[in-house]
């Protein structure tokens, strides 16, 4: 049995789509990694509590906007956020 032709070109955009969010966040990472070498050869702490949370207030407004459920997105940006906390931790350990 042959694709669908409708079917297959909204999985074409998924595709597409999914391939720029990884480039999306490989970029943001590459980003947070020269973030987190900075604060630790400054001995800055590796977290902003209240960075993120404005972070996290401005994408939600932003994901309103956009019809995503702000949830998802917080959800989201807190994993985000998470990982990029423990990437600074750890560029501060290996800065001692």
């Amino acid at each position: 049995m042959s694709e669908d032709p409708v079917l297959a070109g909204y999985r074409q955009s998924i595709d597409n789509i999914d391939a720029a969010m990884i480039h999306i966040l490989a970029e943001r990472f590459r980003i947070t990694q020269a973030v987190g070498a900075h604060k630790a050869a400054n001995k800055l702490p590796a977290s902003d509590p209240g960075r993120e949370e404005r972070q996290i207030a401005r994408l939600r407004r932003l994901a309103e906007d956009a019809k995503l459920d702000p949830e998802f997105s917080e959800k989201f940006l807190r994993f985000v956020i998470e990982e990029v906390i423990r990437h600074h931790e750890r560029a501060a350990g290996s800065a001692d």
